[in-house]
This record gives structure tokens, sequence and C-alpha cells, in this order.
């Protein structure tokens, strides 16, 4: 979820008792007949529920398209900017509802289909991506706009909760065979690049693991690990995926030497500032066997960094 989008979802699950648009259950629903379909449509009455204070600003045919898109590999059809303004909008029309002291008394009305690409392709989307293999997008809408429009649900609200608490652990269970695989293959790869690697010309190794390269000299001191630094790097993985860049951002960083990973604190102490090293970075000085939640750095994953140590402020 994009960091400005973060209160909108919060939004979305407390403003209560505004009135919401009626929708007709379809009598010609089809039973929900196997695991997969209870699973879908569970899911979708848990994430309706909570959009239920936006049923009628909310298109969830534009919904629907956003998340299909997202699972086929789409980016978001909002920009960040228009997100953005939609999500303002969003939340003056809910304030004005609700009576919110200082809420404008006629705001700016939302337009719905957006609405519908905000939620679909900022919240909703992204937070079911890690489970789109288990999801019928048509039976999971079914159950999304029978809860969100206050509509009969398909089964009863007991059996929700109980298709949801199994299908959490199965989802569970499965994330936890693969990481525990991933974790595997990442050390098993990362052991084997590091043995080759350490013969490389002008590579060095410490005695922690950590393994590095001077790629530009410096001449000024060297940093303690009690001090703070200002530094330009880039982070990837082994197969080059860049995963955090200060020069995309374009500007460097400043930190604690204290408060980073352990192959940072050793190798930063290794330059001196005006320096340009490359680290490859062993998993334990790294981000260890669990790696970062949610991504992008995987269980037991080498990481390899061009730092520039521009500074100790």
């Amino acid at each position: 979820m994009k960091p400005f989008l973060r209160g909108s979802a919060a939004l979305l699950l407390s403003v209560a008792g505004l009135a919401l648009a009626p929708r007709a259950v379809a009598a010609q629903d089809a039973p929900l007949a196997t695991d997969r379909d209870r699973a879908s449509y569970a899911v979708g009455v848990d994430v309706g529920s909570s959009l239920q204070p936006i049923a009628a600003e909310l298109d969830q045919a534009a919904l629907e398209r956003e998340i299909r898109k997202l699972f086929d590999g789409g980016e978001p059809s909002l920009a960040p900017a228009e997100a953005q303004q939609v999500d303002t909008a969003l939340r003056a029309t809910l304030a004005a509802r609700s009576g919110a002291p200082g809420a404008p008394a006629s705001p700016q009305a939302v337009d719905r289909a957006k609405v519908g690409q905000l939620v679909g392709g900022y919240i909703v989307g992204p937070s079911l991506l890690p489970i789109a293999d288990e999801l019928d997008v048509a039976v999971f809408m079914r159950g999304l706009g029978d809860a969100a429009d206050g509509g009969k649900l398909a089964m009863p609200a007991e059996q929700v909760q109980q298709v949801l608490a199994a299908f959490g652990e199965r989802v569970r269970e499965r994330a936890r065979r693969e990481a525990e695989a991933l974790a595997s293959k990442n050390k098993t790869e990362g052991a084997a690049f590091l043995a080759r690697n350490r013969g490389e010309k002008g590579v060095f190794a410490t005695a922690s693991g950590l393994q590095y390269m001077v790629l530009r000299q410096g001449s000024g001191p060297r940093p303690k690990p009690t001090d703070t630094v200002r530094v330009n790097y880039e982070g990837r993985l082994l197969d080059g995926t860049v995963f955090d860049s200060s020069y995309e951002r374009g500007e460097p960083v400043e930190f604690p030497l204290s408060g980073v990973i352990p192959g940072w604190t050793e190798g930063l102490g290794l330059m001196p500032v005006g320096a340009k090293y490359r680290f490859w970075i062993p998993a334990e000085l790294g981000y260890g066997a669990t790696g970062t939640p949610g991504g992008p750095i995987g269980p037991n994953a080498t990481l390899v960094f061009d730092v520039e140590l521009l500074a100790i402020p």
C-alpha cells in the first residue's frame, strides 16, 4: 500500500453509520459448491464489510476491473498523484456525511469509478495479490457486494467466520512451506556464489564472511560504530534486482551505524570518507533467515550493495 493511502484504509474501517446503496441479490447466483467458491465468497464478505462506509461512493464494477488488472500483472490505473486527489475527495465526503468538526458543508462530488480504481489499485487489490491464485474473482466480488451493500449473505455469518479461519490457516501453512523452500534455495545459492566470488580479483573477505571490493578509494576518516554517516547506495539481490537505492530517490541518506544490519556496520567501518565500495553481505550479516516481511528481501538472501561514504556529519 502506498504510504499516503494507509490513512484511507483505516478510514474505511472506522467510519460507520452511513447511508448505504441498496443491492438486490440476484436469484441466478450460483450455489457455493466448492471449497474455492466458499473461500472466495467469505474473503469477499470480509473485505466488503470494511467497505460499507463507502458503498454509495464505490463503483464495484470498476473495483473488479482494477483487481483483475493487478492480478494479471498490471499497474494501478490511477497515477499516485491522481489517487491522492481521489483519496482527499473521498475523505472530505465521508467527513461531511458523518458531521465531523470542520468538515466542508458541500464537499466536491467524488467519481465513483475512480474510487473503485483507488480501492482496487491501492488498497484491496495489493492486499489480495499473495492469495490471487486461491480466489475466484467473480465469487469474491459477489461476497464483497453482498456485505458492502447490506444484502443477504449466501452463507450464514457463522459459516463465513469458520471458512475464513480454515482458509487463513491453509494460506499460512502454504506460506510457511514456501518460505522454508525459498530459505533453503537462497542459502545454497548464496553460499555457492560467495565461494566463487571470494576468488575473484580485487575481492577481499573479512573473518565474519563479509566480502568487499574497493571501487574508489577515499582519503578521509573512517567511521566508528557509534557514528552517523551520510551515504549514497544501491542494494541488489544476487539476480540483479534493485530493492533499494538512494540514487533513485535523488538524495543521500543519513543514519547511525548502530542501527543498521551488521554487514553495513562492519563494511562502512572499513571505508574512509570519499570512498566507494561494493559489499557482498551473507544472510547472517544481513536480514537473516526471515528476510524482510512481505519482501523484497527473501529469507537467507545474500545481498549486494554499492556504497559511497560521503561524510561523517
